[in-house]
């Protein structure tokens, strides 16, 4: 029988396995755009359930332990995947219900609930993904326990080689995963989680997590005394794990960062960098990080945005801290996921309640936006997500919020998210706004520039780490090696017809004015004088510009 104790353990293994693992996973995603990548984001949803099963006591029922797993997933969701991997245990939670131990028969059972949570909560489900992996991975616990297999760690054991067989099959359900010559990155999660847990079912053995090297006491950086003393706005901290290939020297790396910043620290430790640096060009920090090898724990903090923080704590109560919920006053509030003082100003311009940092390479978790719905004064709350791969987590806030109103609109990009809250009209209802928002931003077409991440073959396009790349609609239309004007310009030319008459240009943290300026210059000279044409600074990090036409 499988035990509470044993359950608990089995998280904990896995989160140390897929989090051992994550830059492997990462590597997997073959879209070379800076995202929120796949391993990460599986590794810091299980994390979270890792940090509160561990207190549960040896004598807890797998019920507790299940639940316990469940709910803190549900929380700490992040990105897409997941998402997903909280929906599989939610379900997997849902079937051990009133046991103290499982047996065959209930473990099959829990790989069928968890199976049928993931499929339910995915509008088009795709096969040769985590999905198909982990039903496989039901398939064959079901069928062990048919032909008469009494045993559950020998049902966990089938499901485990299903899923794995499963996993090497999946080039040939999605032909862009052949080509790229690689398997789907969410179902070598799911495997890696499975193994983790194996570890403890059959070997009593918890997979030990490979502890990285701690940030100096000089990289913890003290909110500064006051805003106009700060010079590099942004706060950049991440680990590099070296390509084995890569024979640059760290050395080189903190010259490079000296000479756009400072307080830089280059800790080189086995097969880790530990890398910390103010500057005000974190997406150049990155992509100059990128040349030695996959970044891992990647946190950027916006300096001048903390003081901000700090010093309205301080004048009022400090509501962070305090964590009360606010009072559903007013009839509707919003909560923006964004990221970048420019986009968050022009939020709260368009009457943001709460803004929630976050955008590529920065999902936000499901409690992250919680918190904000929870601290956003209204009965009925919209949450505008503006990043693909951040909605499903604001969607599962619908099962943690009770006391007020969740509407959670499906905009993939800032300049979706813009458009929804100008067509937002307070003298309509609910279910009228939600149409009128969502065709507003349905109307908008959006493009971006940003680079390349990783060498990758898109499209039937070779496309090198660190070159620049135009997207239009999210698909990469453009590459060229250093000119972000010209493919800023080629990528807002490709997206506008005869119906449209309003380009935004929305410039980043890494983009001078000046360059902002070339291109609205170029886009008039181009259009002509009819095209009205704003720019805005963002100050976003990763993406050059990010660009809007109506």
């Amino acid at each position: 029988m499988i035990t509470g104790a044993m359950f608990r353990d089995g998280i904990l293994s896995a989160s140390n396995n897929i989090s051992n693992n994550r830059a492997a996973v990462d590597a997997l995603n073959i879209f070379p755009v800076p995202d929120g990548d796949t391993g990460t984001n599986m590794s810091m949803t299980i994390g979270a359930a890792a940090k509160d099963i561990a207190a549960l006591a040896d004598d807890c029922t797998i019920e507790t332990a299940a639940k316990t797993a469940a709910a803190s997933m549900l929380r700490g969701a992040r990105g897409n995947s997941g998402v997903i991997l909280s929906l599989i245990f939610r379900g997997i939670s849902k079937s051990f219900k009133g046991m103290e131990t499982a047996g065959a028969q209930d473990v099959a059972a829990a790989f069928r609930a968890g199976t049928n949570a993931a499929y339910k909560a995915v509008m088009k489900p795709t096969e040769g993904t985590i999905l198909t992996v982990v039903r496989k991975a039901a398939d064959a616990a079901e069928s062990a326990v048919e032909n008469g297999e009494n045993d559950p760690l020998e049902v966990c054991q089938a499901a485990l080689v299903a899923a794995q067989a499963a996993l090497e099959d999946t080039p040939n359900l999605l032909p862009v995963l052949k080509k790229s010559g690689v398997v789907d990155a969410g179902g070598q999660g799911f495997i890696l989680i499975l193994e983790g847990m194996k570890s403890v079912f059959k070997n009593n053995s918890i997979v030990q997590a490979i502890d990285a090297p701690q940030p100096a006491e000089t990289a913890k950086t003290p909110v500064a005394a006051a805003e106009e003393e700060i010079k590099f706005t942004y706060c950049s901290e991440f680990l590099i794990e070296k390509d084995k290939n890569c024979k640059r020297d760290p050395i080189s790396l903190r010259a490079y960062l000296e000479s756009i910043g400072d307080c830089v620290v280059v800790v080189e430790d086995g097969s880790i960098i530990k890398v910390h640096v103010h500057s005000n060009e974190p997406g150049n920090v990155l992509q100059h990080a990128l040349k030695y090898g996959q970044l891992i724990n990647i946190k950027i903090d916006n300096m001048r945005q903390q003081h901000k923080n700090v010093s309205e704590a301080a004048e009022a109560a400090d509501e962070a801290q305090a964590d009360t919920p606010a009072a559903p006053e007013n009839d509707c509030g919003f909560v923006c996921v964004c990221a970048g003082d420019g986009i968050a100003s022009l939020f709260e311009d368009l009457g943001a309640d709460r803004i929630v940092s976050g955008g590529q390479t920065m999902n936000p978790s499901t409690d992250d936006i919680y918190h904000a719905i929870m601290q956003t004064p209204a009965k009925t709350v919209y949450v505008l997500p503006n990043n693909s791969n951040i909605i499903m987590a604001a969607q599962q806030t619908t099962r943690l919020v009770k006391d007020r109103e969740v509407v959670v609109l499906p905009t993939k990009t800032v300049p979706q998210g813009i458009s929804a809250m100008l067509a937002f009209d307070d003298n309509l209802s609910t279910d009228e706004n939600v149409q009128e928002m969502t065709a507003a931003a349905a109307r908008v077409k959006t493009g971006s520039v940003t680079f390349a991440a990783r060498d990758s073959d898109v499209d039937k396009q070779h496309i090198k780490e660190g070159q620049i790349m135009g997207l239009a609609e999210g698909k990469i239309k453009f590459l060229d090696d250093s000119d972000i004007v010209s493919v800023a310009v080629r990528t807002t030319l490709s997206l506008f017809d005869s119906d449209n008459a309003l380009i935004t240009i929305i410039y980043g943290s890494d983009t001078t004015e000046e360059q902002a300026q070339q291109l609205e210059d170029k886009l008039k000279e181009e259009l002509g004088a009819d095209v009205e044409i704003t720019t805005v600074n963002g100050g976003q990090p990763i993406y050059y510009f990010i660009l809007s036409v109506e």
